[in-house]
Order: C-alpha cells, then sequence, then structure tokens
C-alpha cells in the first residue's frame, strides 16, 4: 500500500527493489488513472547476478500504486518512451559457479569461503573473480561467462560494435561510468568482467523492456514472476519456496518479449490493490527466444501511461504489439485484401466475411510446450472460443512466438472483432491499428 492520498499527474520513479516483489511492501504514488510514470532503469540481468546482496536476480524499480486499481482489473499499459543511457554493456552465455549457490543461483546466493548467504561483497581489481566477499575475501559470484562479449554504443544508439581485451579492460576500469548505472542502483557492472570472445561483431539496437508490469500477490523474487523461471520456486530450498498454488498468483511481468517497446499497448492483470506497476531489465536488443539466456542489459529511461480497465479481470499479459513486430499471418487485412476476399466468397455464395483484428495472448511455463498450452488455454477464456478454435486461428492467421527460453511464448492471431469487443477489448485494438 501508499502512505500517500492525492493522486499525482506524474510519478517520476529512481529508486529500485532488492530483487523482490512483495505485494506487503510500500508502494510509491499514488499516480492517478490515466496518468504518467517516467522511470530511470537499472540493467537487468547480468549485473544483479553478480551481486549476492540483490535477492532476485534482477533489479527492478519500485513498484508504483495506480489509483482506482483492484484485484480483478486490468492495468492498460502504453509505453511511450524507451531510451538507452549505458554508453557500453557486456553479456554472454553463463554457466554457474559450484558452491556459490544453494539450489538457485539468481536468488540464493552464498559464500564458498565462509558459507554467509546473500554477503555484502566488495571489488577488487577486474575480471570474473572481481567481486569478493567483505567477510573472508573469497571471489563469491555464483555466475561466470562460458562465452561473452563487450560491446560499446554509437551516440545515436543506433547499433553496437563488440571489443577486443584491451579495449574490454579499458572500460572495465571505470565500468560504472560506462554502464551509466542510476544513483540509487546497488549492482555490480557486469562491464567489470571484461569479456571479449566476440569482437567486431556489429549488432542493430531496438531496445525494449524486459520486465513490464504489476506485482503478484505473492512475494516471489523479480526474475522469477512467469511460469518459466517461476517454476523453479516450487518447493525449493529456500526462503523464497513456492507452491503450486501460489505460483498461480504471478503476474507474467518477465516477459522479455521484444515486441514491448514504444509504441506497444501492454495489458497486465491486477492481482494486488493499487496494481503495483513496476519495470526493468531494459535490453539494447534481442533476437527471439533470447537464446544465450542472456542479451544486452543496458541502464535507460522509460515512460508510460497507465490506465485501469475495470472489471476486466486477466489470467496474464495481453499484448496489442506494432503492426510491423506481427506475424505476417496476424496484421491486418487491407481495403484490397477484403475486396479481393469479398469477391472470392460471393462465388461461393457467402454474403459477408469476417471483420477481424490481431491480438497477442502470452503464455509462460517450464517449457516451450507447456508455456504454448497456457497461452491457448488464455486466449480461449478470455475470448470465449473453444481451444480447437483457437490453435486454428493461430495456424492460420496467426503464429506462436517465443519470447524467451524455456518458457514464454506469444499466442497471436487475428480474432473475430465481435469477440474482442464481448472481451472488452475492442478500444484498443482500434487505437493500435486504425481499424474502423
Amino acid at each position: 500500500m501508499t502512505k500517500n492520498t492525492t493522486a499525482s499527474e506524474k510519478i517520476a520513479v529512481s529508486t529500485f527493489t532488492n530483487g523482490i516483489l512483495d505485494p506487503e511492501k510500500p508502494m510509491l504514488g499514488p499516480v492517478r488513472d490515466g496518468g504518467v510514470i517516467e522511470a530511470t532503469t537499472a540493467p537487468g540481468c547480468w549485473g544483479p547476478m553478480i551481486n549476492p546482496q540483490l535477492r532476485g536476480g534482477h533489479e527492478v524499480t519500485q513498484p508504483v500504486y495506480v489509483e482506482n486499481s483492484a484485484p480483478g482489473d486490468a492495468l492498460v499499459i502504453r509505453i511511450q518512451d524507451v531510451k538507452v543511457t549505458s554508453v557500453a554493456t557486456a553479456s554472454g552465455q553463463d554457466r554457474t559457479v559450484d558452491g556459490h549457490f544453494m539450489g538457485d543461483p539468481y536468488v540464493a546466493k552464498c559464500c564458498p569461503g565462509c558459507n554467509t548467504m546473500c554477503p555484502e561483497t566488495r571489488i577488487e581489481g577486474i575480471g570474473q573473480d572481481a567481486v569478493r566477499c567483505v567477510n573472508c575475501g573469497n571471489p563469491v559470484t555464483p555466475f561466470q561467462f562460458e562465452h561473452g562479449y563487450t560491446v560499446v554504443f554509437d551516440e545515436a544508439r543506433t547499433l553496437g560494435v563488440t571489443l577486443d581485451k584491451d579495449a574490454a579492460e579499458r572500460i572495465a576500469g571505470d565500468a560504472g561510468e560506462y554502464a551509466k548505472l542510476p544513483e540509487c542502483s546497488a549492482q555490480h557492472s557486469i562491464l567489470l568482467f571484461a569479456p571479449h570472445d566476440l569482437v567486431g561483431t556489429v549488432a542493430r539496437m531496438r531496445p525494449f523492456l524486459g520486465q513490464l508490469g504489476t506485482t503478484p500477490a505473492v512475494r516471489m523474487p523479480d526474475s522469477h514472476n512467469a511460469g518459466d523461471f517461476g517454476s523453479f520456486l516450487i518447493g525449493a530450498p529456500h526462503e523464497y519456496a513456492l507452491t503450486t498454488d501460489q505460483l498461480e498468483l504471478r503476474t507474467d511481468g518477465h516477459m522479455d518479449i521484444d515486441a514491448v517497446r514504444p509504441g506497444t499497448i501492454l495489458l497486465a492483470p491486477v492481482k494486488v490493490a493499487g496494481a503495483g506497476v513496476y519495470m526493468g531489465d531494459m535490453h539494447a536488443l534481442q533476437g527471439d527466444g533470447e537464446i544465450a539466456g542472456h542479451t544486452m542489459d543496458v541502464s535507460g529511461t522509460v515512460t508510460l501511461q497507465v490506465q485501469v480497465l475495470k472489471g476486466r479481470e486477466l489470467q496474464g499479459p495481453v499484448l496489442f504489439p506494432l503492426l510491423e513486430d506481427l506475424p505476417f499471418l496476424a496484421r491486418p487485412f487491407t481495403a484490397d485484401e477484403k475486396a479481393k476476399a469479398m469477391s472470392l466468397a460471393k462465388q461461393w455464395d457467402l454474403n459477408e466475411i469476417e471483420e477481424s483484428g490481431p491480438i497477442s495472448v502470452i503464455g509462460t511455463g517450464p517449457d516451450l510446450n507447456t508455456a504454448t498450452e497456457n497461452g491457448l488455454n488464455r486466449a480461449a477464456e478470455l475470448l470465449e472460443m473453444s481451444l480447437p478454435e483457437v490453435r486454428n486461428r493461430a495456424t492460420i492467421t496467426g503464429a506462436i512466438e517465443i519470447g524467451r527460453l524455456p518458457g514464454v511464448v506469444q499466442v497471436t492471431f487475428l480474432a473475430p472483432l465481435k469477440k474482442l469487443e464481448n472481451a472488452g477489448l475492442l478500444p484498443f485494438v482500434r487505437e493500435q491499428y486504425d481499424i474502423g
């Protein structure tokens, strides 16, 4: 809950959680229904992963209370702006370090020297042993690079180039400045590790938010607020263990879907009073699937507009991506295509054709098959369709897209406008795709 009672038109957020989303903790705000949140975000994965004091695997913004929102509503989030502020970052394929964690390297980090759980740390030099326990001086990070890279961005933030050993180590010597870590961030910059296995590789930038959503109704690590990583919490040997039923209280805010970028409309389930909207884990770019497990985590600034959709209960997030981010088969039909389809229909004595619009329903689970079934079932319930109908529509008018391995997908297809209207979603389809 929040101490303030007067809702503000705009809320600026520059503080972070310690990696745990807790519905019992105070929220910022409130921001008014229809108001704006401007946030400064910290890198999501690698920095928090190498700092044992950050408990949840990420470092996300402190949740904001949205007036007029209650469990059973949906929160409409319009992403207005996402800007990268980091000058450089580092990332790559990880490997875990035996003895440096108990059960879950993201959540239960421990020092192998003195057995302190989540110890305070100090920095000693650069490289993969730079983060050390203040109690005994032992290296404590539970993750190292199996294959990694350091990348620097151009001034316009349109592309990046990976660096060699000398340049990576030069940047590591002033890691916090190149990472542009926010003032209130507690993480160590991953640039300290100076990985350099890829040299001279060029990548295009297209920033988006890996974490964006609402506070779950049960305390959980932020990186585990989804059905794939969340499954690691069931019966886990640490203080954040959940039951199967408790995991259903998640909100799937950790999507790592590259369509969650400026111009997108996201509908998120509200499961606690005030919604508790939070964000972070900004990525400079990512290919579908985030197949290496990580991508280019960066600091940045975000501007969102939030609106409460009363009485529209959701099981998980629903996206209305930019037109260019829709699968080819899920794009709205042009006037010319409709005219051709109507002509064909009349040849077979059909007097009308279906009017439809795009929708993308998020599914999560321990693996891709389970996540797909979750998304299909959510779509069927949301639009009051049978599961076989959703399967057919996703096959011939859409696609199953992989957000993240092991288990986040988008079930995207063209749905009848009448079904979208009945679900209370037609205004967003019309707004996003200019459908009459």
